[in-house]
């Protein structure tokens, strides 16, 4: 293994791991984690103990791959996030990070940053009905798709979004010279 590769991890996981499922129809969990990470470090615990719950698997690494075979069997968009929301349990924004790594073409990351550039889309992690999931998913992906230039790919308008968010917010901080609590 390049130890290189892994000081730039969304690189890492948008070439590497990207193509690695493409060619095999499951990832490792090393490579699973990798995602995990890369959307919320903090949460990789908490993943972790949910592939393991039930006492189905041994090891994450059972876990994993019974995870990422099921994704890849599914055929439609729709049937991916069902899968990983409603058989493993992932909430919206880790299901959709899994899912972007995976299908960049077709799914982009449900993230606070990029709500904060949207507005009205942070009632979508509180819904219940998958149905409605999926419907308000659809109009958020749209809702990216307009706030961007054209010619970018759905990943990089993703980028985009969180990139604008992160230096408005580090444009303020600085403003106040850090002194209202703001991360």
């Amino acid at each position: 293994m390049c130890y290189l590769s892994q000081y730039d991890l969304e690189s890492y996981i948008f070439e590497t791991v990207h193509n690695r499922f493409s060619e095999k129809g499951f990832l490792n969990g090393y490579d699973f984690f990798c995602i995990v990470i890369w959307k919320a470090n903090r949460a990789k615990t908490k993943i972790a103990q949910r592939l393991l719950k039930d006492d189905k698997f041994d090891n994450l690494e059972d876990a994993v791959y019974a995870l990422t075979t099921g994704i890849s069997n599914a055929t439609k968009p729709k049937e991916r996030l069902r899968y990983i929301m409603k058989v493993w349990g992932f909430q919206l924004p880790m299901a959709t990070a899994i899912l972007t790594a995976l299908y960049p073409e077709e799914f982009t990351v449900y993230d606070v940053r990029v709500c904060d550039e949207l507005g009205d889309c942070y009632k979508l992690k509180n819904l219940i009905s998958f149905e409605s999931i999926w419907s308000g998913y659809q109009t958020y992906i749209q809702m990216v798709e307009s706030a961007t230039p054209e010619g970018l790919s759905l990943r990089d308008k993703d980028r985009f979004l969180w990139g604008r968010s992160f230096s408005k917010q580090l444009e303020n901080d600085i403003g106040q010279g850090f002194s209202k609590g703001t991360s």
